[in-house]
């Protein structure tokens, strides 16, 4: 098992999304401002910020606080924030990937370095690891939405290049500029998707056991904690013995 979302219904499982209910929504809403801020503030004119929206809506973010950080977006003088993307490397020699929007550099990459050096990881240069990822779309549909055939069937037919499934649900996967139209085909097949999502997806897997695995989600969830980071994408890649374990734990 390798990828991003299998660790992300981990985080799920975990109540880790409630927990961080306000902190969610705070990273949503910086997401749908510099979204609106970058183009149009209309969602239908700005496929960004429609993928921003959709996704606030389906962490049942109030529609209030969607329009309040669309119109922060038109504020003059407000916070200016800016994207970065940082890489290093893990327990086990697991590559990540961390996406951040910063309104003050310096401080997050220092708070990133420090994070990646306390859990025995290290960041690196960009481009160190880039190159084992690959820039795609991820559109994901819990189990409710069909089986895996009528699922794979409706992704052949909407352009997708690959589909995963599991009992959780799956996990659709297409080339980064497709994503806005193999999710609109997806949709009037299957009805709203859960997420849609630009995500780094692993092309280089590295193999860990229970014990670092149980390090790099740790690692992960101390990255997600950063009110500066957005996304973390790692390149691990667990048995499904050792994800259950963890899963359960």
């Amino acid at each position: 098992m390798a990828g991003h979302s299998q660790f992300k219904n981990i985080m799920h499982r975990k109540g880790r999304q409630d927990a961080m209910r306000s902190k969610l929504f705070s990273k949503l809403s910086k997401e749908i401002t510099v979204a609106a801020k970058m183009g149009t503030p209309d969602p239908d004119m700005n496929p960004r910020l429609r993928l921003a929206v959709n996704n606030a809506k389906s962490q049942s973010m109030p529609k209030d606080n969607i329009q309040r950080a669309i119109n922060k977006a038109a504020d003059v003088g407000g916070e200016d924030y800016e994207e970065i993307r940082y890489e290093g490397y893990g327990p086990g020699g697991v590559a990540f990937i961390v996406e951040a929007l910063t309104d003050n550099r310096n401080r997050t990459a220092s708070n990133v370095r420090a994070t990646f050096s306390k859990a025995g990881g290290a960041m690196g240069e960009t481009g160190s690891v880039g190159f084992m990822f690959e820039r795609v779309g991820e559109i994901y549909y819990t189990a409710a939405a069909g089986d895996a055939d009528t699922v794979m069937m409706a992704a052949i037919e909407a352009g997708a290049e690959d589909v995963e499934s599991d009992e959780e649900g799956h996990t659709v996967y297409c080339a980064f500029e497709d994503i806005n139209e193999v999710s609109t085909a997806l949709e009037a097949a299957l009805g709203e998707a859960e997420s849609v999502n630009p995500v780094w997806k692993p092309s280089t897997p590295a193999p860990v056991d229970r014990d670092k695995g149980e390090s790099v989600m740790r690692l992960i969830a101390t990255l997600e904690d950063d009110d500066d980071v957005q996304n973390v994408y790692t390149n691990m890649e667990l048995s499904a013995e050792d994800m259950a374990a963890i899963s359960a734990a």
